[in-house]
Order: structure tokens, then sequence, then C-alpha cells
């Protein structure tokens, strides 16, 4: 059992080389994120775009949602010479990594004066092809090693995601502030390099086949075709609910909530900081790198409570940090210009993100069936991005209208069905293992 584990045995998990590479992976994963998210919204809010056209932008990140229609393509078709040469995992991989350097180059050739439709056109695509990173990295995550060390390997792939948030959001920012901001981006395609080489280096995980017996009795052209088309699209999601049965859509109303108060957040975050006063090597350095260390101490221990305790505690303790540490950020809007002020805020709010999002990582990862990786992962990871980013894209107009601590505080509140959704979770789980043990 977890709980049974040492802490000493919960800390030699990291020394694996499954998990370590994981960091190499997560970096490759986080760079685009925040390019194509805060980011950019702190370029275009620094060029004078309004803010409720910053938070239309935001939208573009409900490409990611697109995740559960790309992973079928992921998951059963072949690319071809790449694929012969480097594996399923690692050929999609590489098409993606090559995507998403084109779009970062694309954006950073635009002017956000007069070319925000080119902008958010190249900005479609990065996060297009990032979305497809995604959902390779996460099939090649869960393939590569069983559920005991799933939970380091969250937290691990969460450590390299968020060395890259450094480099995208501080790294970026000193660049803009010296340099430019088309420099930035200049430079963040050239750092996709190290996603490049990782997967050269990899080694493509054994392949796991699962054939229904509807498929061995179905013949015939169109028949094959359909069985097909039912392995690739419907099977992970039937699959899904009979081993879950009702508990299922309680999951997937948990997955779809648990993230949505701080992505939400997360739209107006550099244009508050911006708005305050703060210059852009003032953010970087306290919201960047000082709160980057706060978020690889959330992010490890979040992976060692999993190790420890299970899952669902720690999800739940996630869940209630992500909403209360909000309030914090409104209770910044009400004081004055503090770089210590918000030194504190930001790492209180990093630490908790980090424990939520390594914890949560883990939780989607354990939900997965084997056959069905990259498809049944995905659906998770658009559930979880898809009504946040859609309720981001309206955080620009609120904050015009109410202000900035009227938007933190609602940020916060929209935290609280996850933490209901957890609790309940917690009491049908312990329900089944009563059964079970009676029986």
């Amino acid at each position: 059992m977890a709980s049974e584990k040492s802490w000493l045995d919960a800390f030699r998990i990291y020394a694996h080389p499954c998990v370590f590479t994981m960091i190499f992976l997560g970096f490759s994963a986080g760079l685009p994120y925040l390019l194509v998210f805060s980011t950019l919204s702190a370029w275009l809010r620094d060029d004078g775009v309004v803010r409720s056209v910053i938070g239309f932008f935001s939208w573009i990140g409900i490409v990611y949602s697109l995740k559960v229609l790309l992973a079928p393509v992921v998951d059963n078709f072949a690319l071809p010479i790449l694929t012969k040469r480097l594996g399923k995992r690692r050929s999609w991989m590489l098409l993606a990594q090559l995507g998403i350097m084109i779009g970062l180059v694309g954006m950073g050739s635009s002017d956000a004066h007069t070319q925000l439709q080119q902008i958010a056109l190249f900005g479609l695509w990065v996060a297009f092809c990032s979305a497809i990173q995604d959902v390779v990295i996460d099939a090649f995550r869960i393939e590569s090693a069983d559920t005991t060390y799933q939970g380091a390997m969250a937290a691990t792939y969460v450590l390299g995601y968020r060395f890259a948030l450094l480099v995208a959001g501080a790294g970026a920012f000193y660049i803009a502030e010296y340099f430019s901001w088309a420099v930035a981006y200049f430079v963040m395609a050239a750092s996709m390099i190290i996603g490049l080489i990782t997967t050269f280096f990899l080694k493509e995980p054994l392949a796991k086949v699962y054939e229904e017996k509807a498929v061995e009795l179905l013949y015939g052209f169109w028949r094959v075709i359909g069985a097909r088309l039912y392995r690739m699209v419907l099977s992970p999601f039937v699959e899904f609910f009979v081993r879950n049965g009702k508990l299922g859509v309680l999951i997937l109303m948990l997955i779809g909530v648990y993230k949505m108060s701080d992505i939400t957040m997360g739209v107006m975050a550099n244009p508050f900081y911006l708005d305050m006063g703060f210059s852009k090597t003032e953010i970087a350095e306290v919201s960047k790198i000082f709160g980057f260390f706060m978020t690889i101490a959330g992010v490890a221990l979040g992976g060692i409570l999993v190790v420890r305790y299970g899952i669902l505690r720690p999800l739940l303790l996630g869940a209630v940090l992500v909403a209360s540490t909000n309030l914090l950020f409104a209770a910044l809007a009400l004081s004055k210009p503090s770089l210590l002020l918000l030194a504190g805020v930001i790492s209180a709010d990093n630490l908790g993100g980090g424990i939520a999002t390594s914890v949560f990582i883990a939780y989607m990862s354990s939900l997965t069936n084997s056959a069905y990786t990259a498809t049944q992962y995905a659906l998770f990871g658009s559930l979880m991005n898809l009504p946040a980013q859609l309720l981001g894209g309206f955080s620009g107009l609120l904050v015009d209208r109410y202000g900035y601590y009227v938007f933190f505080v609602y940020s916060s509140v929209i935290g609280l069905p996850a933490i209901v959704l957890v609790l309940l979770l917690m009491k049908f789980q312990s329900r089944i293992q009563n059964r079970s043990v009676v029986d």
C-alpha cells in the first residue's frame, strides 16, 4: 500500500531513469504554453492592446481541448518514414516540436499594433502543435512505466514544465525588456531544440495492443473500416464507463472543474502586475524566478504525497490550496504596490499550484487503460482545459467592469465545486472499498 512506504522509499523513486527523463519532456511541453497564454497577454498589454481583446486571445487555449479529437489519430496512425525510423510516439513528438518552432518564429515576426490577426493565427498553430505534443508525451509517460512511478513521473514532468514556464515567462520578459518581444519569441523557438534532442535519445515504449472480440468477428472492407473507427473513437470511451460505471460521470465532472480556478485567474495575472505599475524586470524576478522555486517545492511535495498517502487526500489538498490562494491576489489588489507582498502571494500560489498539478496529473494517469492511453488521457486533458478557457476569455470584460478585486474573488469561488466533488469521490471510493472487504 502507498501509505506503508517509508519517506526514504518515497524520495528514492526520483532516482529512477524513467522518472528523471520526464524533466526534459516536461520542458518541451511547457515552453509553448505561456507563449500563447500569459506571456502573450503581457506582450499585448505592453503594446497597448485593451484588456477585453487580451481576454479573447486566451481562447487560443481552447485548441488544447482538441486533444480528445487528435488522440485517436496519434494512437492509430503512423507517419511516413518517421514512424519506421523513430517509432509511433517519438515520430509524432518530433513532428509536433518542429511545428511549434515554426509557429513561434511566425509570432515573433508579427507586429502587435498592425497584425493582431496574424499573431492569433500563428498562436493557434502553436497551440495545435503543442496539443499534439502533449497527447504524445502523456501517452509516452504512461506507457513507459507502471502506476508505481506515475506520481513521481508526473512530478518530474511538472518540474520540467515549470522550468519551461520560467524560460517562457521570466526569460521572455528579460529579453523583451532589453531587446524586444520579437527577439524573445525567436529565442523561445530556438529553445525547443531541447525537446528535439530529447526525442532522438528516448527509447520507444513497447506497444500494447488490445483487440476486441467484436473486431475479430467482423469481415469485409466496410465492416473492417467500421470496426477500426469503433476501436479508435468509441472504444476508449466505452471502456472507461464500463470500468468505472456511474462513478465515471463524477470523475469527468471533477476533471472539468479541478483547474478552473487556476486557469481562469492566470489569464489576467500578467496584465494585473503591469497595471499595478511593476516593470517587466520586476515581474520576471518576483513572479517568475522567485515563484518558480516555490513551484518546484510544491511539485516535489505533491509527488511524495502521492507515494506516501495515495492520490485522493493530496487531490483534496490541492483543490483547497488553488481556490484559497486566489483570495490572496484579491487582497493584493486592494494594497499598495509592494514587491514583498507580491513575492509572498506568488510564493503561496505557486506552492499550492505545484502540489495540485503534480497530484492531478498522477490522478488522471491512473484513470487510463494502457490500450487507449493517448485517447483517454486526451479526453481528460480536454475536459480540464475547455471550461476554464471558455470562462477565461471573458476575464478581461469582468476586470474592465468590476475591477481586479472582484475578478480574483470570482476566480476563487469557482474553485469550490472541485473541493465538493473530491469529497464526494472520496466518499464513494470508501464505500466501494468497504464492500470489497465485506465480499
